[in-house]
């Protein structure tokens, strides 16, 4: 992998986003080293990616995205490499970050990795990005295609005897796997998995690190207005409740004082 400091050239973006694959493999005849080149951006983390990247850049579903992609691997892409900057992002990633299924399928039939790692989700897989931005459809086909699961993104999808898997009678999983279990099945509106993990001990109103949503927050969000219900009649809280509840009690305290 080559990294150079300079974008890729308009000409090649352009015709990788509107799917004029002559152009494309024109260009990559007259500049073959262009496949296997990290290119650099603008952005003010430092990233810098492959062609691939920006075939499967943000909205993503480019007219002939699966075709564009066979011709990059074709050429010699790299179909697992990464971006650089603060996540380090495979092409499989980025697909499905836009649930952009055709490009899942072409990446994976090029050889990509399904459980690279460098999600901006807890730093995981693909489907970490999936779960966590809620594209449903890619989730499901990655997992179709043969993705493994947290407890977390087996609840968030409702896939029941994945998530009875991971509580085999020995070792149940630890209270914060628990907790995370319970989260994600509210950000899928996944009723009956987030009444079984409250069953375990999971807590109501745990907040992830990665956002300050609690269950009831997440739930709502999705309009999971069943579970919303069912939250509220156990006393779940929002977020914004449980930060004027802590602002509240050291206040009575002061007064007390005084």
């Amino acid at each position: 992998m080559i990294d150079i400091a300079d974008p890729p050239t308009e000409d090649m973006v352009q015709a990788i986003h509107t799917g004029q694959l002559p152009i494309v493999k024109g260009l990559l005849h007259d500049n073959p080293a262009m496949a296997t080149t990290r290119f650099g951006t603008r952005d003010p983390h430092g990233v810098a990616l492959t062609l691939l990247h920006v075939a499967t850049d943000p909205p993503g579903h480019y007219p002939h995205c699966a075709e564009t992609i066979a011709v990059l691997a074709a050429a010699g892409a790299e179909v697992s490499a990464p971006c650089t900057g603060p996540f380090p992002e495979t092409p499989l990633h980025w697909a499905a970050c836009c649930n952009d299924v055709e490009a899942l399928d072409a990446l994976l039939d090029a050889g990509a990795d399904i459980e690279a790692q460098g999600a901006s989700y807890d730093g995981g897989t693909p489907l970490a990005d999936a779960v966590g931005l809620g594209q449903w459809q890619a989730a499901r086909h990655l997992i179709d295609r043969g993705a493994r699961t947290t407890l977390g993104q087996a609840a968030a999808l409702g896939l029941r005897h994945r998530i009875l898997d991971c509580f085999p009678d020995a070792s149940p999983p630890a209270q914060e796997e628990r907790n995370a279990g319970f989260w994600y099945a509210c950000h899928g509106g996944q009723f009956v998995a987030a009444v079984y993990l409250h069953g375990q001990g999971a807590e109501l109103d745990w907040r992830p690190p990665w956002t300050e949503l609690t269950p009831l927050d997440a739930a709502r969000r999705h309009h999971a207005r069943d579970l919303v219900r069912w939250l509220l009649g156990l006393g779940a809280r929002s977020a914004a409740e449980l930060e004027s509840r802590s602002r509240r009690i050291p206040a009575a305290m002061e007064s007390r004082r005084g």
